[in-house]
């Protein structure tokens, strides 16, 4: 029998799911704000929960390139569905920040830095992808020499309560990532929901003495071989759902030595540059700011704000930007995901969540792109077509920077 002295990150039990909205009322208790999966405008997003009500019950989501559909189940499950548009980062490194504001007061100028304490935040649901996008994102903000203090505060406090997949969308590739489905680790408690038409319970795994000393407050029971097989086998279920494949291997010079590819002008007649692919990247970073002034221009605001380098401000320098052609800014997008991401931070900027995929209006498929590149480097059609081909404007010649 498993007694709350003996709960070591390791340790599985099952609970009801009276004892998870106990655990939800716990961690409001503990003053953190709980968010999680709910439905609104149309799709599963996160935001606030109460309790498990709030939570998608019953529904699952219909996802393929550019084309996203929510759709009842068949059953009334809580976690029956794959990730939305939006991801976690929106509350570690949020769209808008203030970063401080000066006023004029007489002639004399005060500026005050942005003082409002972090929210303590409580994550339930998160996909072993999006764990995986989280500890890129630590690597980014945190683990350098400069630290985003503004992410450092939402993260320190974060309770993580992951949710191992039991299906998959169709533009789902985290097994090509080494992601998922299943958490591995940077979760305090994981949960597999084991739903039959006899009962509902959810396996609970323990990943932090945090999540222990938590679990250890609720009812529960020792986690019977019968109730591993049942999640273990929810797990191979999803796993063998996903047909999509990005083959990573020598993944980052191929995108170095298929800078002048003709693919990229293929991708070009396609792409929006919307910057949608950006925007639902659960890794990707980029802010710039902005100074917002009053009427009276005696109080202004400096804000960090989300930006992409498919905008052409974002790469404008002294003269122009250095990437104005669609060509030009999906390379940029994609060469920095999956090459020069690996030289900077050691890892891809890819967790395999499929979102791109997904929320792109006209389909563009990342692993798609990959495959045709190596098809061209290998001497494919693309490839021989674009020798043929006259130069490249200046602006293209430049080839793809780190970070930018």
């Amino acid at each position: 029998m498993v007694t709350p002295r003996s709960m070591v990150p390791g340790t599985k039990v099952v609970i009801l799911t009276a004892a998870l909205n106990q655990l939800i009322t716990l961690l409001k208790e503990q003053g953190h704000d709980v968010v999680g999966p709910t439905i609104r405008d149309g799709a599963i997003v996160y935001d606030r929960i109460e309790n498990l009500q709030d939570l998608p019950v019953g529904w699952t989501e219909e996802q393929e390139a550019g084309r996203y559909r929510l759709k009842r189940r068949d059953d009334q499950a809580f976690f029956g569905y794959t990730v939305g548009p939006q991801s976690w980062k929106r509350f570690l490194h949020p769209p808008a920040l203030r970063l401080f504001q000066s006023r004029q007061i007489a002639t004399r100028l005060e500026i005050a830095a942005a003082t409002d304490s972090p929210p303590r935040y409580a994550f339930i649901g998160v996909r072993s992808c999006e764990l995986a996008a989280i500890s890129v994102q630590d690597r980014v903000l945190m683990g350098d020499r400069y630290v985003d203090p503004a992410y450092q505060g939402r993260r320190e406090g974060l309770f993580i309560l992951a949710v191992n997949c039991t299906q998959a969308a169709p533009t789902c590739f985290c097994t090509s990532m080494q992601t998922g489905p299943q958490a591995q680790s940077g979760f305090d408690l994981s949960l597999t929901e084991l739903l039959t038409n006899e009962s509902h319970r959810f396996l609970i795994e323990v990943g932090s003495d945090r999540g222990a000393e938590l679990l250890a407050k609720l009812d529960y029971s020792e986690a019977g071989s019968e109730a591993r097989q049942q999640a273990e086998a929810g797990v191979e279920r999803a796993r063998s759902m996903i047909q999509r494949r990005l083959d990573t291997d020598g993944i980052r010079d191929l995108l170095y030595s298929s800078s002048e590819s003709s693919r990229w002008d293929q991708i070009a007649t396609r792409c929006l540059t919307c910057a949608n692919c950006t925007m639902v990247c659960p890794t990707c970073f980029c802010t710039s700011v902005e100074d917002v002034n009053d009427l009276a221009g005696v109080q202004s605001e400096r804000w960090r704000k989300w930006d992409s380098c498919f905008t052409t401000d974002f790469s404008y320098i002294h003269g122009g930007s250095i990437r104005t052609s669609s060509k030009s800014r999906y390379r940029q997008w994609m060469t920095h995901k999956l090459a020069t991401w690996i030289d900077q931070f050691g890892t891809s900027g890819c967790v395999g969540c499929g979102r791109c995929i997904t929320w792109c209006p006209v389909g563009i498929d990342i692993t798609e792109e990959v495959r045709a590149l190596r098809e061209g480097e290998a001497g494919g059609a693309s490839d021989k077509e674009g020798r043929g081909r006259e130069g490249n404007r200046a602006e293209e010649q430049i080839p793809p920077l780190k970070g930018v």
